[in-house]
């Protein structure tokens, strides 16, 4: 195993430390790091707070800030981040009206943010995650994972209450934009947690994992390794189905790397997957590309596609100031 690491039972703490050092002007860190947090809170505005197991980065810390997120708490590697990290981040962020969990549908998050927001003695509500069309369940879960949609929502449903939207407002949104987006990735290689100090899984040169989770859990099936249009062609063909957007819907195309492939690959990815879009009549009105919601070094990537209104698309595009997102300021 070749990591830059000093020793695994510290590489989180020092991570931490390190990015509250880098974006000192966007966050700060809190105490015994159990969250980091917005360096400036928004008086009267509704708290978003997020968060899961490390090794997805630059999700969720580093959509902490202006139009984003309010907190985020990181667990550790895989592994959900406790109730107590959660309520102690929502306290310290919580302006008075109220928050806002954003959880991804993995069984330790939605059982621990469940318990803090029943402890959290302020107005909360939770918005569940669960775009990957790849299976229904998973070694993690019941029922639809939660994978990189998770960052649409936090965009859109940050900016809404960037601008002032109330819980409920937020709630709902929250709802219909998980609704309208469906993902599915393909992983070419494993992840090595470095606890573990070996491979999550097993693949040959010449397979790869088609439907993948974001913890290298398996997907559909394991198959012959194929072309970027063959790959491409499963992955969008499966959210278009779906999704069952018709002819002219506008949609948000999210092509995200799991930390292990270039961007020239993922770009490969964009032209693949638009081909199949533009096939179907659907209308990509907003790209994003790049390695978003990651599994540690694991090769691969997913393929996101969010059906928009014109009042999400205003929301996508409002300013947003984070460490991993920015635009408009």
């Amino acid at each position: 195993m070749k990591k830059l690491i000093n020793h695994v039972d510290t590489v989180l703490a020092e991570s931490l430390d390190g990015f509250a050092t880098a974006h000192a002007d966007i966050v700060v860190l809190g105490p015994e790091r159990e969250f980091v947090r917005r360096r400036t809170v928004v008086p009267g505005k509704v708290a978003l707070i997020s968060g899961g197991g490390s090794g997805h980065e630059p999700l969720h810390a580093g959509f902490i800030g202006h139009g984003m997120l309010d907190a985020a708490c990181a667990g550790q590697i895989f592994t959900s981040p406790t109730p107590n990290q959660m309520l102690a981040a929502a306290e310290a962020v919580n302006t008075g009206a109220g928050v806002l969990f954003i959880v991804k549908n993995y069984s330790g998050d939605m059982m621990n943010f469940s318990m803090a927001a029943e402890m959290l003695d302020v107005e909360n509500a939770t918005i569940i995650v669960n775009d990957d069309v790849a299976v229904e369940n998973s070694t993690y879960t019941t029922g639809r994972r939660g994978v990189a949609g998770t960052l649409i929502v936090e965009k859109i449903v940050g900016a809404a209450a960037q601008r002032g939207d109330k819980l409920a407002q937020l709630k709902a949104l929250g709802d219909a934009v998980n609704k309208a987006t469906a993902s599915m990735g393909v992983a070419l290689t494993s992840c090595t947690v470095p606890a573990a100090g070996k491979p999550t899984f097993q693949i040959g040169p010449d397979e790869m994992e088609m439907g993948v989770g974001i913890h290298g859990e398996p997907g559909r099936r394991r198959v012959k390794l194929g072309t970027a249009d063959e790959i491409a062609a499963e992955l969008t063909g499966a959210v278009l189905k779906d999704l069952n957007l018709p002819r002219g819907q506008e949609v948000i195309l999210l092509v995200n790397g799991f930390g292990g492939t270039p961007n020239l690959e993922l770009y490969v990815m964009v032209n693949a997957a638009m081909k199949i879009l533009n096939a179907a009549g659907v209308k990509v009105v907003r790209h994003l590309t790049g390695s978003y919601v990651t599994s540690l070094e694991m090769a691969g990537c997913s393929i996101t596609v969010t059906a928009v209104d014109d009042a999400m698309l205003k929301l996508w595009d409002a300013p947003v100031h984070t460490a991993a997102l920015r635009w408009g300021i």
